[in-house]
C-alpha cells in the first residue's frame, strides 16, 4: 500500500488545486469526482504513451500494473479529496 502512496505524492497538491478550483467555479460534488476521473484515465494514457512508462518500471518489477496503479490512485484521490470538498462545500 505505501507504494501507492509514494506514486500519488507528486499529484497531492494539483488533485487540491483542482478541488478548490471546481468547487469555486460551482462544481457539484459528482461532476469534480467525474473530472478527476477523466483526469487519471488521461494521465494514466500519457504515461503509457510516452517515454513516462519508464516511471512504471519500479511498479511494474514489484508486480503492479499500470491500471491497477492508477486504479488505486483514484481511490486514494477520493478517500483524500471527499472529506475535503465536503469541508471546503461548509466554508463556500
Amino acid at each position: 500500500m505505501i507504494f501507492y502512496i509514494i506514486f500519488y505524492k507528486p499529484f497531492i497538491l494539483w488533485s487540491f488545486g483542482i478541488n478548490l478550483m471546481l468547487s469555486f467555479m460551482g462544481f457539484h460534488f459528482i461532476l469534480i469526482v467525474l473530472v478527476k476521473l477523466f483526469l487519471i484515465c488521461l494521465l494514466w494514457y500519457f504515461i503509457n504513451e510516452t517515454k513516462g512508462k519508464q516511471k512504471l518500471v519500479f511498479y511494474n518489477n514489484l508486480g503492479i500494473s499500470p491500471l491497477k496503479l492508477f486504479s488505486f490512485l483514484f481511490i486514494i484521490d477520493l478517500l483524500l479529496s471527499i472529506p475535503f470538498l465536503f469541508l471546503l462545500k461548509e466554508f463556500i
